[in-house]
C-alpha cells in the first residue's frame, strides 16, 4: 500500500506460445513483462517493463500476435536477473490481470524453475481477473481486449501488435471504467503471506537445473510507434 491506499498494478505479458499446464516444464516462457502502477485510481506513470531471453524458439503463431523475434530476445536478460526487482514491483498489491490463470500459470512457472520449489504468487498478490469482471457485465459477449476497448470506445488503432506495456496501459482503463468508480473492495487477508517471499535473497537458486530452452499520453504513443516500427523492421 501507498499512504494507506491500495496499490494497484495491472499487468500483462507476451510468451512464447501457449503453455500445457501441468506437465513438466518442458514447455513456453515469457518473453515479455509490462505493468502499470495505479493509486487512487491515478496512473502514477511509475511502470515496470522488460524483454527477456527465453532460451527456446517463439512459435510461429505466437509471432504474428506480438511480432517479437527471437533475433530482437538474443541481448535481453533471462528471468533470474529481474526477478527480485519484478517481485518487489507486484508484491501486496491488487494485481490486475485479463485472463489471469494464463499469466499467472507463467509467472509461477518462471519463479519456480529459479527457485527450484512450487511458488503461488497468489498468495503474495490479490489477483482479480478483468476477464470474469467482463463476462457478468456482458455475458455471452466477446470479451477480449479488443472488444472491451472498442465496447468503452478507448481508442487502440495505434495498437497494431500486442505489446505487453500497451495492453496493461489499456487494461489499466478498462478496469477503472468496469468497476465504476468504486474503490475494489476484495484485497486480499493473504498478504501476511508475503513475509515468506520477502527474505528473496535467502530463498536458494538452484544454479545447476537448466533453464529449458483517458488517451494514452503523446510520449507513450511515441514510444509505441517506435516499437512497432522496430518491429517491422525486424521481420522484414
Amino acid at each position: 500500500m501507498i499512504n494507506n491506499q491500495i496499490r494497484t498494478i495491472v499487468l500483462d505479458t507476451e510468451t512464447t506460445g501457449m503453455n500445457n499446464f501441468g506437465k513438466p516444464f518442458i514447455n513456453h516462457r515469457i518473453i515479455e513483462i509490462g505493468a502499470v502502477e495505479i493509486v487512487n485510481r491515478r496512473f502514477t506513470g511509475n511502470n515496470f517493463h522488460v524483454y527477456l531471453q527465453p532460451n527456446r524458439s517463439i512459435d510461429s503463431n505466437a509471432l504474428k500476435i506480438h511480432g517479437i523475434t527471437n533475433n530482437f530476445l538474443l541481448d535481453k536478460p533471462l528471468f533470474k536477473t529481474i526477478a527480485k526487482n519484478f517481485f518487489k514491483f507486484i508484491q501486496n498489491s491488487q494485481l490486475v490481470i485479463h485472463n489471469a490463470s494464463f499469466d499467472i500459470g507463467f509467472i509461477n512457472q518462471e519463479f519456480t524453475l529459479l527457485k527450484n520449489k512450487t511458488i503461488d504468487i497468489s498468495k503474495f498478490c490479490c489477483i482479480i481477473d478483468t476477464l470474469k469482471i467482463a463476462r457478468k457485465l456482458f455475458p455471452g459477449k466477446k470479451n477480449t481486449l479488443d472488444a472491451l476497448c472498442n465496447r468503452y470506445k478507448i481508442k487502440n488503432s495505434h495498437r497494431v501488435l500486442h505489446g505487453a506495456l500497451l495492453d496493461a496501459f489499456l487494461l489499466g482503463k478498462l478496469y477503472l471504467l468496469m468497476t465504476g468508480g468504486q474503490e475494489s473492495m476484495i484485497f486480499s487477508n493473504n498478504m501476511g503471506n508475503t513475509k515468506n517471499f520477502e527474505s528473496y535473497e535467502n530463498l536458494k537458486i538452484n544454479k545447476k537445473k537448466s533453464l529449458k530452452i483517458l488517451k494514452a499520453s503523446e510520449e507513450e504513443l511515441k514510444l509505441h510507434e517506435k516499437y512497432i516500427k522496430y518491429i517491422q523492421q525486424t521481420k522484414k
